[in-house]
């Protein structure tokens, strides 16, 4: 039987890729979805009025996340509707539309990270 040896243990350069990896996909995936759902509101048949809502969604990566929005008080009647108005969900849109490019920016992160 042949015998093994581990010459050096290269699993903390190897965590810290992947970590990277996962890092700038988020990054990549937060300003994408950030345009496409300024694109959703853009092209809306409904009406902007200022475009300070489209101009307020932003995104933020944290250590496992990305988290897309705005701090606009208005958008969560923009975007679940009311009594008087239907919904324009302009977030959740950008990203079901878009579910196979958001995991193709993660594979192809990923798959960089350990070549």
């Amino acid at each position: 039987m042949a015998e093994v040896k581990i010459i050096a243990d290269n699993t903390k350069e190897i965590e810290h890729a992947i970590d990277a990896a996962v890092a700038k996909a988020l990054e990549a995936v937060g300003i994408f979805l950030e345009g496409e759902a300024k694109d959703e509101l853009e092209n809306s048949p409904r009406r902007i009025d200022t475009g300070n809502l489209r101009n307020s969604i932003t995104h933020k990566v944290s250590e496992d996340e990305v988290i897309i929005g705005t701090n606009v008080d208005y958008a969560i009647y923009v975007h679940e509707g009311t009594r008087r108005m239907s919904p324009n969900r302009f977030l959740r849109n950008a990203i079901e539309r878009n579910e196979d490019q958001i995991v193709k920016y993660i594979e192809n992160e990923l798959n960089n990270a350990v070549k």
